[in-house]
């Protein structure tokens, strides 16, 4: 298996077969006849599909940086708002979507700007709850950057919350993850909730 400059591992076998097989069991198991012309290549799609949202299991955050990273004596804060994510709830198996702001006051090192949003899509690309990827997030930039303070904000609609359970269709989930000066510093962390616009109870 080798790393592409994007971070992007690639193998000879993806597997895309076996889990064409399993969709259609699945189509069995629900009731479906998986040989009608409209599901005949439905398996194949549903593999190639998910091989798509999963593909941060096949992404190094390492590799991702390490060729983006510049020594800097920036001394302001570094915001990216409005990072469109889309991700798939490990509890049920169906989306969940929604926005990153990211913002981090640089150490020694700062990063290209695009690579801040593909960080988003390594964790997002995989069986996720919505805490543990804003968490991931906000770690692996402070492992790589080792910045002063790193600020994430995710805010997602749950399809498991509108397609079924409560049915809740407008209901959005909110969670932070707020390391170093971002939590040491009431100014500084207001300060990136007023740039979003947000309310912050300190």
């Amino acid at each position: 298996m080798k790393s592409r400059r994007d971070g992007t591992t690639e193998s000879g076998n993806t597997g895309d077969d076996a889990l064409a097989r399993l969709v259609r069991d699945i189509l069995v198991e629900i009731g479906e006849n998986p040989d009608r012309e409209g599901l005949l290549s439905t398996p194949r799609r549903v593999a190639e599909a998910w091989g798509h949202f999963t593909q941060g299991y096949r992404q190094d955050v390492s590799a991702l940086l390490s060729d983006a990273m510049v020594e800097d004596s920036h001394e302001g804060t570094v915001l990216v708002k409005d990072i469109d994510f889309y991700s798939m709830c490990e509890h049920h198996l169906v989306p969940f979507y929604g926005n990153c702001h990211i913002a981090y006051v640089p150490g020694k090192k700062s990063v290209g700007l695009s690579k801040i949003s593909r960080v988003v899509d390594v964790f997002s690309r995989r069986l996720q709850v919505q805490e543990r990827m804003t968490t991931q997030i906000a770690r692996a930039l402070e492992d790589h950057l080792q910045p002063k303070g790193v600020a994430v904000l995710v805010e997602a609609r749950h399809l498991c919350m509108s397609m079924r359970g409560v049915e809740k269709r407008n209901s959005v989930v909110v969670t932070t993850a707020l390391l170093g000066v971002y939590r040491s510093d009431p100014s500084l962390r207001a300060e990136f909730y007023a740039q979003l616009g947000k309310l912050q109870k300190i």
